[in-house]
């Protein structure tokens, strides 16, 4: 890797910092691809016949982790505005990554949510006949503008290191890098605050649309299906946008870590990871405190089908997941590791609380998805029955390696790191 250094004192040296790892890594992510690829023919040439999917339980592993992205999504750009909209001291360093998870994050999750689609040829079909009494009408135009709002905070955080390094810059990664720029390649300090103006006010536009419409809204698909008196809550929008936040800031936290080691070659801020482990630590607690609630409520109800589905959950065939892995994963383990200020400024440990953390959600959101679908919706009918099969464990597996693939090319080219290390104040 060569570096490139100019007037302005900066340093762009992007990528692995060790050769080795990086084929190792990309050798790994092709495996994933493929086997993920030969899963998708099947899922294309053989139809729903490929899934476990019933007309009892029409969702499975797809929207689980539809839904898990979409809040790794939502959480992520909430915690980039922190630095972009609040200016809490040293959070600039994580905007860029933080907005770039998340985007990385939807065009994962609306891969999901195609591949659950009977008909995938007809993706496009809400924006050409809209239902605007449809909640999923509105998510899908919600979805858009989110990913427009995106794209146009990344773009201003990231222009004028763009600028930068493109005017100093040569070859193809230059080249690029000035396309990105759309342009606007002034580098005085009066373009930057232009760029600085910009991000906030989109960032101010974002956060009602992430929590309202975004996640809050996926929540609203669920809450508002009368037949599923476990989904049927008011506090499930609620607990969808804070478990979002949840894993957004843990998916942030462990990524500033390894992007900083691997590939910046710097030391880790140890103040900045301890104040992102205190947000996770707050985060986490309510999310067991919601769900406590919640789940207090629906068995204080004595409403058969929700005691029912609780009882599933706890310690009928999903009790694994749930206390194995939502419980443990998600909240205990972290919690531990978050309890002591030593260990919040020891990088491996707080990396190992924010990855628990993102696999303990994948937990909430298949216990979200499955246990209501087992139980019959009126009396008489059939139990439902649900475990992925091959095809779709392995689409999903492609679907996650996609995703890492996309963050992985733009860690490598991208200036996620802010080249004067600085904050915007």
């Amino acid at each position: 890797m060569a570096t490139e250094s100019s007037a302005y004192d900066l340093e762009f040296d992007p990528g692995f910092e060790s050769r080795r790892l990086r084929i190792v890594w990309y050798a790994v992510l092709a495996v994933l691809l493929l086997g993920g690829g030969y899963a998708m023919w099947l899922r294309i040439t053989r139809g729903m016949a490929s899934t476990n999917l019933t007309s009892t339980t029409p969702w499975g592993a797809w929207v689980a982790f539809y839904i898990y992205f979409v809040g790794l999504s939502a959480g992520a750009f909430l915690v980039s505005t922190l630095a972009n909209v609040f200016g809490v001291e040293g959070m600039h360093r994580i905007d860029r990554d933080a907005l770039f998870a998340a985007i990385i994050s939807m065009v994962v999750a609306l891969l999901f949510v195609w591949t659950d689609l009977g008909r995938m040829d007809r993706m496009y079909y809400p924006f050409i006949w809209r239902q605007f009494t449809s909640p999923l009408a509105w998510e899908v135009h919600a979805y858009v503008a989110y990913i427009g709002i995106l794209v146009t905070e990344l773009y201003f955080s990231m222009r004028y290191d763009l600028a930068r390094i493109a005017e100093r810059g040569s070859g193809l990664r230059a080249r690029l890098l000035r396309l990105l720029t759309l342009g606007r390649t002034a580098t005085s300090e009066s373009s930057r605050e232009t760029d600085r103006t910009w991000l906030k006010r989109a960032g101010i536009v974002g956060i009602p649309l992430a929590i309202f419409l975004v996640h809050g809204g996926t929540g609203v698909l669920f809450a508002v299906a009368k037949a599923r008196p476990y989904w049927n809550s008011g506090l499930f929008p609620i607990i969808f946008v804070i478990s979002a936040v949840v894993s957004g800031t843990a998916l942030v936290m462990a990524l500033y870590v390894l992007r900083t080691r691997l590939f910046d070659g710097e030391s880790v801020d140890r103040d900045l990871l301890e104040r992102l482990s205190k947000l996770l630590a707050a985060f986490v607690i309510s999310d067991v405190a919601l769900t406590t609630i919640d789940m207090l409520i629906a068995l204080n109800s004595l409403h058969p089908h929700e005691v029912e589905t609780w009882l599933i959950v706890m310690f009928g065939e999903m009790s694994w997941s749930f206390w194995w892995f939502m419980v443990g994963f998600g909240w205990v383990f972290p919690l531990v590791l978050l309890s002591k200020r030593s260990w919040r400024r020891t990088p491996g440990l707080m990396v190992a609380a924010g990855l628990s953390v993102v696999i303990g959600i994948v937990a909430v959101r298949f216990n979200i998805v499955v246990p209501p679908q087992i139980l019959p919706v009126m009396e008489g009918l059939p139990h439902g029955s649900y475990f992925p099969t091959p095809v779709e464990s392995l689409t999903s597996v492609g679907m996650i390696a996609v995703g890492l693939l996309l963050y992985t090319i733009g860690a490598e080219l991208l200036p996620l790191t802010p080249l004067d290390r600085g904050d915007h104040s």
